[in-house]
This record gives C-alpha cells, sequence and structure tokens, in this order.
C-alpha cells in the first residue's frame, strides 16, 4: 500500500507498506509519481521513530500556542532512550509531577498520539513525552527521565 502527497517543492513524498512488513519511504520525480528518485528502506523501529520526530513538534507547537497567555508555562517534548531508568516502568514511577510540578500531557509511540496517559502507562524506548510545566520544572523532568 502507498500513501503520498505532494510537498511544496512539487515532489510527492510518500511510504510504501509492504505485505511482509517492509517499510520504504520514497521521494517521486515532479512530474512522474511513479518515478522514484530516492527509496530508503525502514525497519518497523525506525519507522516509529520517524514518525514520533514528525508528529511530535506539531503537538508542541500546539501546545505552545494555546499556553502562549500563561507565563512561564512552557512544553516541551522529551526523549525516553535506551538507558533511561525508566524504561519499561511504568509512567506513575517517575513521580514526575510531585517533584517538578510539571505534567506528562501526550506520549507519541511508533507514530501514534497516546494522550492523558495514565500513571499504569508503561514507557518504552523512542518514546517521547510532551511536557507542560515551568523551564525550571521542565529541566528537571529532563534529568529525571536521564538518571531517575
Amino acid at each position: 500500500m502507498r500513501k503520498d502527497f505532494e510537498a511544496r517543492s512539487g515532489r510527492r513524498i510518500g511510504v510504501v507498506a509492504h505485505r511482509d512488513g517492509g517499510i520504504d519511504l520514497i521521494v517521486s520525480q515532479r512530474d512522474d509519481p511513479d518515478a522514484c528518485l530516492a527509496q530508503v528502506p525502514l525497519t518497523t523501529d525506525e519507522a516509529a521513530v520517524l514518525a514520533n520526530l514528525l508528529g511530535a513538534p506539531q503537538l508542541v507547537q500546539q501546545l505552545k500556542e494555546e499556553h502562549a497567555d500563561l507565563p512561564g508555562i512552557t512544553t516541551r517534548q522529551l526523549p525516553i532512550g535506551t538507558n533511561s531508568p525508566y524504561h519499561g516502568r511504568m509512567l506513575g514511577e517517575t513521580g514526575m509531577r510531585t517533584r517538578t510540578k510539571s505534567s506528562i500531557v501526550a506520549v507519541m509511540r511508533a507514530g501514534q498520539l497516546h494522550p492523558s496517559p495514565g500513571p499504569d502507562f508503561v514507557l518504552d524506548s523512542g518514546d517521547l513525552l510532551v511536557v507542560v510545566g515551568t523551564p525550571h520544572g521542565l529541566d528537571a523532568a529532563t534529568r529525571i527521565l536521564a538518571d531517575g
């Protein structure tokens, strides 16, 4: 199955999902959408990371705009790395709200948005947490997710 769109540049950018589970990122020629200029095979994990990279900034920007009238409040996306002490653990175990006064309002995983995750949501490497708080609280949240 192929899904694509025309970018402002006039080129078509798309994704091909194969029956065997393979995924290709493609760029087609302007004048011939069936002529592929570039093809990048992706694993499922790589496709999930790419989806997070593309989706999370849009959500963060939307939240920033919504919080523009609230001085001192900002939004940041924080990754869960493979070395994070919270990889494979429940969100509630971070104690994020109590420890930093920051709120995790969403998790982007594999291109899927998980809004308002509960304390039993299990974190995985590659997750991007969308966190709202003060700059000081967000700095503390970054340290917690990296070091515990």
